[in-house]
């Protein structure tokens, strides 16, 4: 098929990229870089960006599917830029492929858009949106994913355009430029404490498995009468792991040591209030480094029943984990 894949140059979206291309796919990357490596695997890379609904309309011409990875991601900064770039842009692709004639989407969800800041435990695809919540906490990546979200599964319309969307949690792997070297940076500084009491145990996906996702879910959509169309899917490794012994790993295949001091959540809370209050009152755009929302998501549990994409994506994951901390741990060594 001919695939949009918007974002395609960044963390999740050239792998997915990669895994078209191998199979045999005509891939079209829509994004703001050059991304000479995608160009030399036969890509055509087109330039623009989700805000401009002209350039996104030009770049889904002649598109048969599109996967929309691009986002800005963060725990800081203005709502506007939020807005902006994860909803309007997604109003952007979606009003591209009606333009277009696109017949399939798939979306790149959060599973942090039901979060309520309390412990999630097997959670599944009937908990509702935390919207409420994130707003008044300024959980603002969060927030706008969910708008989106619910434009994208709201569009769904047979025999026009299908749509669904997957929700990877904490995606880890070779190439991140995001969680794990944001963590590994904060431990060579001395930085880094266990928030709560080290017991809360969290979903990860490593991002060979997230991007094959997407793929199976390009291609289910394009079954007749498509049981994935305007539905939601969590997506994980299906093993829960305890959240601060799999960092004090990822800082092991660094050549760090493990986590050694710890805050309480209410005092980790405490200090995200007064961080984003002071960002807010300076008009400093750039992310403090404590939130609420962080705070909480870093304390309390949040693990989900993948059971769901199993059954109706035939998802597996692939990479265990224990092979992906492999990988990780070669790509590290290789970086240093």
């Amino acid at each position: 098929m001919h695939t949009l894949v918007t974002g395609g140059g960044g963390f999740l979206g050239r792998y997915i990229v990669e895994q078209l291309v191998a199979r045999g796919d005509q891939v079209r990357s829509f994004g703001r870089g050059k991304y000479p490596e995608l160009t030399a695997l036969g890509v055509e890379v087109v330039r623009g960006d989700v805000r401009d609904q002209e350039a996104v309309a030009a770049a889904c011409r002649g598109i048969e599917c599109a996967i929309h990875t691009a986002a800005v991601a963060g725990i800081g900064g203005p709502w506007r830029r939020f807005r902006e770039i994860n909803v309007r842009g997604t109003e952007n692709v979606l009003a591209a492929c009606r333009i277009q004639g696109v017949s399939r989407l798939v979306f790149t969800g959060s599973p942090s858009t039901v979060f309520a800041g309390e412990d999630q435990c097997g959670v599944n695809e009937s908990a509702p949106y935390g919207l409420e919540w994130l707003e008044r906490h300024d959980a603002h990546y969060s927030r706008s994913k969910a708008l989106a979200e619910q434009l994208v599964l709201g569009a769904d319309e047979p025999g026009c355009l299908a749509t669904c969307s997957l929700r990877p949690h904490l995606i880890w792997g070779p190439r991140d430029a995001q969680l794990i070297p944001r963590l590994i940076a904060r431990a060579r500084r001395g930085r880094l404490r266990r928030v709560g009491d080290g017991a809360n145990v969290v979903d990860v996906t490593y991002v060979e498995n997230a991007a094959a996702a997407h793929l199976s879910a390009a291609d289910k959509l394009a079954e007749a009468n498509s049981p994935v169309a305007g539905r939601a899917y969590f997506l994980s490794q299906g093993e829960p792991v305890n959240c601060w012994q799999w960092i004090d790993e990822v800082l092991a295949l660094a050549d760090l040591p493990p986590v050694a001091k710890s805050i309480s959540f209410h005092t980790a809370w405490r200090i995200g209030a007064v961080c984003e209050a002071a960002f807010r009152l300076a008009g400093i755009e750039r992310e403090p480094p404590m939130t609420r929302f962080l705070s909480a998501q870093l304390a309390k549990s949040h693990w989900f029943d993948i059971s769901a994409a199993r059954r109706d994506l035939g998802y597996e994951p692939r990479v265990s984990t224990s092979e992906g901390m492999r990988r990780l741990g070669q790509w590290l060594r290789q970086s240093a």
